[in-house]
């Protein structure tokens, strides 16, 4: 990331007057490129510490998974962590606990701690046909019949079966469906003979009087209208007859009271879902879609099970592809050890990582799929450009030196970039993020980056030593065998001339002269050398930086900095004695990319392409949805994918129950009170004892405004003790006032259900959004709660936040940094290219079908580390030059810094391919995203900065006089260092 100085290493240079920001710069450049370079010499002069001291640890670490342990609680990550909709769930649970419920539940009001629900299908015909009914029926009996054995063995042993672990009534008798009453009513007039009795739906009427709302129970309804005629689904009005249904939902709620209740809940779930899987196989022409309180987690957590073999074959893939990007014809300069070396860190931090969280009592969680991908591919950009600035060291320098010169080029920028994603991961992992998920992830993601930044400068550096004396010594890059001369390998076959052929350094001298042949000074061998030539020539002066073979006509020394006075430039492959030696990658862009990405008619397609990006990008923006499903980040094909498909299909017409709490005390008696809660109600499905209650006095010819001890009164002792209204005394809390008074009704809660479409969970956002509003200028205080709230309230504002204050943390850190480290239009370009890449990104990815949920934001968070590693060297790369054309800097900057981008997307894209076939939606999220931030990064990195960086600024003549300023003092420093001793410095003036 970090931009390197041009021209300064240490080394004696004529300074011309600079402001002082950019002098500062140079200051602090040289500072830190000092200090890399000492680092550099320390570790390839203790190659074997640091190769052995992380492999170690790692051992050592990764020794802890006995305490692996798996989150537990999906809820609490998924869902937004400081919510209202879990405060007003915490006030609701105190004032109705589940238990104190001896009537009647709704089952999907209620979250209590176990339960089991299964939704049954017919594929032919209704769920009330006789022979479907008798069916259900006896699936219910053997449910509630059913028995589990805690322990399975030993003498303590007992059976428990779900009467002894259900939730009773006030009559001791276990709470069930009143769809199931009232399908034992129907079944009971058959049997008998008589009338079969009207069922109704919504809302329907037991035997006992009772209503009962029957709306989630009874699914696909077609209803009579009024002149008999059938209606569609989910079409009926209040209280219409039903003609036929095609699903049914069953639910039994289990108490887990201590740790053995809740052992005994446990197994009894999983002997549930083994039931019903027996008795499909018994009864085919029924679909049973079982859910337990388990089975969210289950399957959320059974994505990681799933992927454990794609994640291998993605390791195999990069492997194999690493080898091949380190590899040359040249069999001694060839490095495909290091491919897989590199590999190797990689897996050896993320080792360290996991036995950290070890052993620091942290839970995984199926988001950290996510984690290995941003080691993945921060540590193959470090692992690249470190190979790609080898290369153009110089091959007579001791291999202490080629790795400091390594250190000193590389690591400010690959620093820089490591520092970019320790930002946007550390910030993500505040206290401000409200998603426990994305905190978590960030937070793990952060120490895996920081240790595979350490690694790399300890035990991929080390590798490199190693590599690099068997380079010294020609031996063969893979069998580590030494090579033969040209003259011996003359006589061997053709197969094994191939294999072992190398350049010998002999050869280079030979067939490439000494460079200042033809001119007025010669340059020596050396490879820290530092010329200052000043000439009365009109033209800019090209400058070659450190590591700049590349710039001018002839093959410089690497770590040199010239000026020359020479007009004319060359492309370097026209002079290069051995093309052929060249890396694949890097030859066709040196030869056919780099020249064609500039070429001035290629440009305007370009630029046409970037606006095609954008609009496409601008499309999927305006588009993008809240994925607040949490069944969207399960594997497929599970029993909570399957349930909730078959819900969506069924019991889409009305949204869930909707508690209507009162909190507080109210004037129930008061007329405008009874207008107010009735006005609120209106246009929903309820049940609502007040309404009831209402009716009940108008029937009897009573005032409904009536005093407070009278309404109290008639309420206690005539209407709750109404066979067919005693179930509202689950809805009614009373609070004693003193003695010889009526109590008050201290709290109450009605029942609403609302007519949905389609788009149920948006339905329930806006009302959930409108209720609360009309609460807060209400003179009754109310709540309105349903366990899908938790995770609808807030969540875009949960979602979104990381990823802003990401992006404006970097932003900020990008700001700060060009005042004193990053030049300015550095900064500038690589913020505005990290901005296109995330529009890029969250545009595409709604277009291919992702919502925005807590994975895709993990993705968008680390696409900002990802997209600066790929075009920040370029970047800097770019910046660094001086003089000559833009074109010509930008193809140096293509070669030097857009390879080691490219070897990094090839792997890294590789790796990704197996990801593709998982059984998962939360994998197939994570492979969408990711595969995005890797095109789009490729995109700017390869096509559209290249282009624009030829007519946009930074300009090149900057820091060069114009012409006619009179001749220049002309100064020569030459400083010559060997491997083994450094020269006096030769000045001439």
């Amino acid at each position: 990331m970090l931009g390197s100085a041009p021209g300064l290493s240490g080394r004696w240079e004529r300074l011309e007057p600079r402001p002082r920001a950019r002098m500062l710069r140079q200051v602090l450049h040289a500072g830190l490129r000092t200090s890399f370079h000492a680092l550099g010499r320390f570790v390839a002069g203790h190659p074997v510490f640091f190769a052995s001291a992380p492999v170690l640890l790692s051992i050592l670490l990764g020794a802890s998974f006995s305490r692996y342990r798996v989150e537990e609680d999906v809820e609490s990550l998924l869902a937004p962590k400081h919510s209202l909709a879990k405060i007003e769930g915490n006030l609701v649970d105190s004032l109705f606990p589940v238990n104190r419920s001896k009537h009647a539940l709704y089952s999907d009001l209620q979250t209590p701690g176990r339960y089991g629900r299964v939704i049954v299908t017919t594929r032919k015909g209704s769920v009330l046909d006789p022979v479907h009914l008798d069916t259900i029926l006896k699936l219910h009996k053997r449910i509630y019949q059913m028995q589990v054995t805690v322990p399975a063995t030993g003498i303590n042993s007992f059976n428990y079966s779900f009467s002894y672990l259900c939730l009773p009534d006030d009559k001791n008798v276990c709470i069930i469906d009143d769809i199931i009453r009232a399908m034992e009513e129907i079944q009971s007039a058959r049997t008998s003979n008589r009338s079969i009795p009207n069922l109704r739906y919504p809302i329907t009427q037991l035997a006992d009087g009772r209503q009962a709302y029957i709306g989630h129970q009874l699914g696909g309804v077609q209803g009579w209208g009024p002149s008999g005629a059938v209606r569609g689904p989910g079409t009926g009005a209040r209280g219409e007859g039903v003609r036929s249904a095609r699903a049914l939902q069953l639910t039994y709620y289990l108490q887990a009271r201590g740790g053995l209740m809740d052992r005994v809940a446990s197994q009894w779930e999983k002997a549930f879902c083994a039931e019903l899987q027996h008795f499909a196989a018994l009864h085919p022409k029924l679909g049973l879609y079982p859910s337990t309180s388990s089975s969210l987690r289950t399957d959320f957590q059974f994505s990681s099970v799933l992927a454990r073999r794609p994640l291998l074959a993605s390791l195999g893939a990069c492997g194999v592809l690493a080898v091949l990007c380190c590899s040359m014809r040249d069999c001694v300069r060839s490095k495909p050890w290091l491919g897989l070396l590199a590999l190797l860190s990689i897996t050896l931090s993320g080792l360290t990582a996991a036995g950290i969280l070890n052993l620091t009592g942290a839970t995984y969680n199926s988001t950290y799929l996510g984690i290995p991908f941003v080691m993945l591919g921060h540590g193959l950009f470090g692992s690249f450009e470190m190979l790609s600035s080898w290369r153009r060291t110089r091959e007579d320098q001791h291999v202490k030196e080629r790795v400091a010169s390594v250190f000193e080029d590389v690591m400010l920028r690959f620093s820089g970039s490591t520092m970019l994603h320790l930002m946007t991961l550390g910030l993500a992992a505040s206290p401000l993020t409200n998603m426990e998920a994305v905190r978590l992830f960030c937070r793990t993601a952060a120490l895996a980056v920081t240790i595979s930044y350490v690694y790399t400068l300890s035990f991929y550096s080390s590798c490199l030593v190693f590599t690099g004396y068997l380079e010294t010594g020609y031996r063969h890059g893979c069998f580590c065998r030494r090579v033969p001369k040209p003259d011996r390998l003359d006589s061997k076959p053709a197969w094994y001339r191939c294999l072992m052929y190398t350049r010998y350094q002999d050869e280079a001298q030979t067939t490439n002269p000494p460079h200042g042949v033809g001119h007025s000074h010669a340059h020596t061998p050396n490879s820290n050398l530092t010329h200052t030539h000043a000439h009365p020539h009109p033209h800019p002066h090209p400058t070659h930086t450190v590591n700049n073979p590349a710039v001018h006509g002839h093959s410089h020394v690497a770590n040199s900095t010239h000026t020359h006075p020479l007009p004319h430039t060359h492309s370097t492959a026209n002079t290069d004695p051995h093309p052929q030696d060249s890396h694949l990658l890097l030859g066709c862009v040196r030869r056919c990319y780099g020249d064609w990405i500039t070429n001035t008619y290629v440009k305007p397609f370009v630029v046409l392409l970037y606006l095609v990006y954008i609009s496409f990008g601008l499309m999927g923006f305006l588009q993008v949805t809240q994925g607040s499903d949490p069944s969207a980040l399960v594997a497929m094909d599970t029993a909570t994918v399957l349930y909730t498909r078959a819900q969506q299909r069924y019991f889409s017409s009305y949204s869930p129950v909707i508690g209507f709490y009162i909190y507080e005390s109210a004037p129930y008696w008061n007329a405008s009170v009874q207008r107010d809660l009735l006005e609120y109600a209106k246009g929903f499905q309820r049940i609502s004892w007040l309404e009831a209650y209402l009716n009940y006095l108008s029937d009897r010819n009573q005032s409904t405004s009536q005093p407070r001890e009278n309404f109290t009164h008639t309420l206690r002792h005539s209407f709750l003790r109404e066979p067919q209204f005693a179930h509202f005394t689950d809805d009614i809390i009373f609070a004693e006032r003193g003695q010889g008074e009526e109590p008050d009704v201290a709290a109450s809660r009605i029942f609403l259900v609302a007519k949905t479409t389609e788009n149920k969970r948006e339905e329930m956002s806006v009302l959930l959004d409108t209720l609360r509003r009309l609460s807060l200028t209400s003179r009754v205080r109310f709540l309105i709660f349903n366990p899908s709230f938790v995770y609808l309230d807030r969540y875009a504002a949960a979602v979104s936040s990381p990823l802003r204050h990401s992006l404006l943390a970097v932003l900020f850190l990008l700001g700060l940094s060009s005042l004193a480290v990053v030049e300015p239009l550095v900064s500038v370009w690589l913020g505005l290219t990290l901005l296109s890449v995330q529009f890029g990104v969250l545009g595409f990815m709604t277009l291919w079908g992702v919502e925005l949920d807590c994975m895709s934001v993990l993705c968008l968070i680390s696409a900002l580390g990802h997209s600066a590693d790929c075009s920040g060297p370029l970047l800097c790369g770019f910046a660094s030059g001086r003089g000559d054309s833009r074109t010509r800097w930008v193809r140096v900057a293509l070669e030097r810094h857009g390879v080691p981008s490219l070897q990094t997307l090839i792997c890294y894209s590789a790796a990704l391919v197996p990801v593709g076939s998982v059984r998962s939606n939360l994998t197939r999220t994570l492979f969408r995203c990711l595969t995005l931030t890797a095109g789009c990064s490729a995109l700017h990195t390869l096509a559209f900065l290249p282009t624009l960086l030829t007519f946009l600024p930074p300009s090149k003549s900057r820091g060069h006089r114009p012409d006619g300023e009179g001749q220049r003092q002309e100064v020569e420093c030459v400083e010559m260092n060997d491997s083994t001793r450094v020269v006096d410095q030769i000045t001439t003036v």
